[in-house]
């Protein structure tokens, strides 16, 4: 679940994609990136955007410099070719689903890892509930991605949607297992001090519902020890404190593709935008 790489060349990150191709073209001429650089995905690689096949063809193409974590947009492509669900208005999957080579395109997502942890970094989707800590958080994402690179891959799958249960207990097992797992990873935005998640709300943090905060600022949340890398969160935006970054800045509502360099030392880590708007 880590690839080597050298501590001299801090990763670039970038945050969700969602099929902006043009934008991702324009961040990656401004930053400029060595060939040794490696380059980071905090996932939603596709959908909504207008050309999310060319963009998923574009992160493949960058082979093992390439980490990507998986976002639940990636994984509601796994869902529609499995026939589990139909694509929504706004979905921009057909063009995946209907090329020559959608298999192999389908079987390079369902092998991507959900959680990725280096150098005191750890890149999730969305996020992670209080009582994991690092290693926990990679138990559980390889538990699932185990499930999903397997035969019954599907089944997996269909398995998996649906809130409840709404908090992690030890005790957990089979499908309520992997569900609070993607759950977490996937779709988290805010939880209880206890670690019970809330999915109805998608507004900025000051949203929460009564009881409820963003899972990051939950106290003695486990993963405090690491710096967690994350998107997901439009409402949120950009934001860069030491212990957790929100990188999804709203591409694909017209916003901005944000990327930010890995440096171990918070003060050298450099945001990079575009606008998503019009061209710079």
């Amino acid at each position: 679940m880590t690839d080597s790489i050298s501590l001299a060349v801090p990763p670039l990150a970038f945050g969700d994609l969602q099929g902006c191709r043009q934008p991702f073209k324009r961040l990656l001429r401004k930053l400029s990136p060595t060939d040794d650089t490696p380059l980071w995905f905090a996932g939603d690689l596709i959908n909504r955007g207008p050309e999310s096949l060319q963009t998923l063809r574009d992160v493949i193409a960058l082979g093992p410099r390439a980490t990507v974590v998986l976002g639940n947009h990636d994984l509601n492509l796994l869902a529609v070719a499995a026939g589990l669900r139909k694509s929504k208005k706004g979905d921009t999957l057909d063009e995946i689903l209907s090329a020559k080579d959608a298999g192999d395109l389908i079987d390079w997502v369902r092998h991507k890892p959900l959680a990725h942890l280096e150098h005191g970094m750890l890149m999730v989707h969305a996020g992670v509930l209080p009582q994991w800590d690092a290693t926990m958080t990679l138990e559980l994402a390889h538990e699932l991605e185990q499930a999903l690179r397997g035969p019954k891959w599907k089944e997996t799958l269909a398995s998996l949607y649906g809130n409840e249960p709404h908090r992690w207990e030890d005790s957990l097992t089979g499908a309520d297992r992997l569900r609070v797992t993607y759950n977490a990873l996937s779709r988290i935005r805010f939880c209880t001090a206890e670690g019970s998640m809330e999915f109805a709300n998608n507004g900025g943090p000051d949203a929460a519902p009564p009881g409820y905060m963003p899972w990051y600022d939950v106290p003695r949340r486990r993963t405090q020890d690491v710096t967690v890398v994350f998107g997901h969160w439009a409402a949120l935006g950009l934001m860069i404190r030491d212990d957790v970054m929100c990188l999804d800045s709203g591409c694909v509502w017209g916003n901005k593709l944000s990327a930010v360099r890995l440096a171990a030392d918070p003060a050298e880590r450099i945001v990079t935008q575009v606008s998503c708007a019009m061209k710079d």
